[in-house]
C-alpha cells in the first residue's frame, strides 16, 4: 500500500488534533448537564450513550467521568501539578533582561543548594509560552515600548472631513545638498484624519521651528490655486508634546481660530496613528526611491549601496516632494475605503467648510513684535535694520506694528497699531548680495575649522592613557615621565611672572658689610650739589 504524501499526513494529523481539542472543551459541559439530569432522577443510559457518540468517546469513559465529577462535586477535571510561571521569576526573568538561558542556571544552583530537583530548560520555555504573553516577555526584555508594540490598537470610525487633524514633524531619511552642506531635511505636515488628506506641509534643511508649523498650518488652511482644493479650518488638532507645537505663536494662531489643541501623552505615538502611518508610507513610497537614502541596503558593515550617488539639491527635493504630495492626494487609492482617493473622500463628503480670510492668517500666524514702531524717512527701523516698501509713501509718522515670520527676516507684514488693519509687506532694504552672504559663511567656516583644530590638539595633549590590566590592581599610567621632565613642562606652562616678582634663586643678605665697605649716608643729588657749591 502506497504512503500517503506527507502535505496529507499533515492535514489528517491537524484533524485530528482538531477534534481532541472540541472533545476537550465539550466534554465538561456534556457532563455538567448529565449531572444534573442525575439530580432529578431523569438520568438513563441512552442520555449517556448519546453524549458518547456525540463526542467520540466510549460510553464507559463517559460513566467514568459522571462518577469522577459526583464525587468531586464539579465537572472539570483535577489538573497535573505544573511548573508555572510566578511573580519572583518575573522579577528574575526581568533582572537578567529576559535571558531564559541564565534564568535557567541561576534555578539550577539554587536547586543544588536545596538539594532539590531543578525545572529542566524545556520545562522553562513551555512555562514562559504558556503563562507569559508575548507583549510581557518583550517588555521584560526590552522594557515598556517593546511590550505596547504587541498591543491592538482601535481605529477611529471616519467622521466627517475637517473634524480632527494630526500633525507632526518627521526627519527625511535623504541626504540632499543644502548650500555647501549634505544634510537630512524636515518636513512639517498636517493630515485629515477622516479622508487621510495631507492639508500642508513645509520643508526645512534643519530642525523645524515656530516658522515651519506656522508655513505649514498657512499651507493647510488656504484653498487657493496654489494650496487647494482642500482647506478651512479643523476643529481639533492632535499633536505631541513638542516644544515648538506648543510655542506661544502657534497656541496664539490655533486658539484665535478656536481650534481644540489636544496634547498627547509622552510616548504614545498610536494616539496619532494618521500622522505616523503617513511617516512610515511616505518613506516606503517615496522616500526610499530617491538617491542617497541614509536607511539603504547594507554592503558591508561601513557601507550602504548607493552611497557615492549624486545627492539632490534642495530645491529639486522640494519640487519633488511637492510632486509626491500632489499624486498621493489625488492617485493613491484605499482599499478600506472603497477603492476611493483621499481626494474622491473629500469631495464626496458634503460638510461645510470653515474657512478664514487672508487677512486673519496675515494677523494670526505670524510672531508679533511687542513693541511698537513708527515709520521713518528711511522706513522702519527694527532689530538695526531698515525695513521699507513702495505702500509707505505719504505715511512717514504712522505708528505701526510688526508681525513677522520666524527665520525669515527678509520680509515682515506691517499692521496700523490702532486699527489693526493690514498695511503692507515690508523688505529688507539693504540685503546682502548672495555673494557677500557665502563670504561670510566661508570666514565663519574657516574660523570655526581653526578653533576646532586647536581644540582637539589641546584634548590630545590633556588625554591620558592606562594600560591594559589582567589582574585586578589601580589604574596605572601608560606613559612615563621624569622629574626632570615633568619640572620643565611646568616651567613652560606657568604664567610669565610679575617684573617685581623676585627670581626663585634670589638669597637676602644676612651678614654685616665688612670694614672696607663704604656705605653711603645722602643721595647722589645732595652729593652732587654739594661738590659744585665747593667748587
Amino acid at each position: 500500500m502506497d504512503e500517503e504524501p506527507p502535505d496529507n499526513a499533515s492535514a489528517a494529523h491537524s484533524e485530528v488534533a482538531t477534534r481532541r481539542l472540541e472533545q476537550q472543551m465539550l466534554t465538561a459541559p456534556a457532563i455538567r448537564q448529565l449531572m444534573a439530569l442525575d439530580t432529578r432522577g431523569e438520568l438513563t443510559t441512552a442520555h449517556v450513550r448519546l453524549v458518547a457518540q456525540t463526542l467520540d468517546l466510549h460510553i464507559r469513559t463517559v460513566w467514568r467521568r459522571l462518577a469522577d465529577a459526583k464525587a468531586n462535586g464539579t465537572a472539570e477535571r483535577p489538573g497535573r501539578a505544573r511548573f508555572e510561571i510566578t511573580e519572583s521569576l518575573r522579577i528574575q526573568l526581568a533582572y537578567h533582561r529576559g535571558n531564559i538561558k541564565r534564568l535557567h542556571e541561576e534555578l539550577r544552583a539554587e536547586a543544588e543548594e536545596d538539594n532539590v530537583n531543578a525545572p529542566s530548560l524545556a520545562t522553562l520555555y513551555r512555562a514562559i509560552r504558556r503563562d507569559l504573553s508575548p507583549g510581557d516577555l518583550a517588555g521584560l526584555r526590552q522594557g515598556l515600548p517593546a511590550s505596547r508594540g504587541h498591543d491592538p490598537h482601535l481605529r477611529r470610525a471616519p467622521a466627517c472631513r475637517n473634524q480632527e487633524w494630526e500633525g507632526d514633524h518627521k526627519q527625511i531619511p535623504v541626504l540632499v545638498l543644502a548650500g555647501d552642506r549634505l544634510l537630512k531635511p524636515w518636513v512639517t505636515w498636517f493630515i485629515d484624519c477622516s479622508t487621510t488628506m495631507i492639508m500642508g506641509w513645509a520643508l526645512t534643511p534643519h530642525y523645524p521651528h515656530r516658522g515651519s508649523i506656522l508655513a505649514a498650518l498657512r499651507s493647510s488652511i488656504l484653498r487657493d490655486d496654489t494650496h487647494g482644493p482642500a482647506g478651512g479650518l479643523p476643529q481639533r488638532l492632535r499633536i505631541d508634546r513638542g516644544r515648538d507645537f506648543l510655542a506661544r505663536a502657534v497656541q496664539e494662531a490655533l486658539g484665535a481660530f478656536t481650534v481644540d489643541v489636544y496634547v498627547l501623552p509622552p510616548y504614545t505615538p498610536h494616539l496619532k496613528g494618521s500622522i505616523e502611518n503617513l511617516n512610515r508610507a511616505a518613506t516606503s513610497m517615496f522616500f526610499s526611491t530617491l538617491p542617497r537614502y541614509t536607511n539603504a541596503q547594507r554592503l558591508d558593515s561601513r557601507h550602504r549601496s548607493g552611497e557615492n550617488d549624486p545627492p539632490l539639491t534642495f530645491e529639486v527635493f522640494v519640487e519633488l516632494f511637492g510632486q509626491w504630495v500632489r499624486r498621493r492626494n489625488a492617485e493613491h487609492r484605499l482599499t478600506a475605503r472603497g477603492d476611493l482617493t483621499p481626494l474622491d473622500l473629500w469631495n464626496d463628503d458634503d460638510t461645510p467648510l470653515r474657512e478664514a480670510t487672508s487677512e486673519d492668517l496675515h494677523a494670526f500666524l505670524l510672531e508679533a513684535d511687542r513693541s511698537p514702531r513708527k515709520i521713518q524717512g528711511h522706513g522702519i527701523r527694527w532689530r538695526g535694520r531698515d525695513y521699507i516698501g513702495p505702500w509707505m509713501t505719504g505715511r512717514t509718522g504712522t505708528e505701526v506694528r510688526i508681525r513677522y515670520q520666524p527665520h525669515h527676516e527678509d520680509t515682515i507684514e506691517i499692521f496700523d497699531l490702532h486699527t489693526r488693519r493690514h498695511l503692507g509687506t515690508a523688505h529688507l532694504s539693504d540685503q546682502a548680495a548672495p555673494e557677500q552672504i557665502d563670504a561670510v559663511y566661508q570666514a565663519r567656516s574657516e574660523r570655526a575649522r581653526r578653533l576646532r583644530q586647536d581644540l582637539r590638539a589641546a584634548e590630545r595633549k590633556r588625554r591620558r592613557r592606562f594600560k591594559a590590566a589582567t589582574a585586578p590592581a589601580p589604574a596605572q599610567a601608560e606613559g612615563t615621565m621624569t622629574r626632570k621632565a615633568a619640572t620643565e613642562e611646568l616651567r613652560t606652562l606657568r604664567a610669565p611672572a610679575h617684573p617685581d616678582e623676585l627670581p626663585e634663586n634670589y638669597m637676602p643678605r644676612r651678614l654685616a658689610p665688612g670694614a672696607g665697605w663704604v656705605i653711603p649716608t645722602t643721595s647722589p643729588e645732595t652729593t652732587f650739589e654739594e661738590d659744585s657749591h665747593e667748587s
